[in-house]
């Protein structure tokens, strides 16, 4: 099982720092590549540019907690969220790789 997690390609773990507009204000934003490239997923899906998302993300995040106290994690968490989503919508995914019977 932990070939799975070891032999992951190293660039999916680098941290990759982004410099977007958030409520009109410039900031940088440094996630690992994996994290990247599910929001880019999300955002692709939902018909905007992944800056356009993490935007919204924020956005929605602030109208409904008042705060966020740590963005990155948020988004983290969010990544993690929409990959279990998806797993429970399409459950035969799941088979995929697995050892059977």
């Amino acid at each position: 099982m932990c070939e799975l997690y070891v032999k992951a390609d190293p660039i999916l773990y680098e941290s990759r720092s982004r410099s977007l507009r958030i409520c009109g204000v410039v900031t940088t934003l440094r996630l690992e590549n994996q994290f990247w490239d599910i929001l880019s997923e999300i955002a692709q899906a939902d018909g905007m540019t992944t800056n356009q998302l993490v935007a919204k993300l924020y956005e929605e995040v602030m109208d409904y907690r008042g705060e966020v106290v740590n963005f990155a994690s948020f988004l983290r968490v969010s990544c993690t969220r929409y990959l279990s989503q998806r797993r429970v919508q399409a459950p035969e995914l799941n088979l995929v790789g697995r050892k059977q019977g």
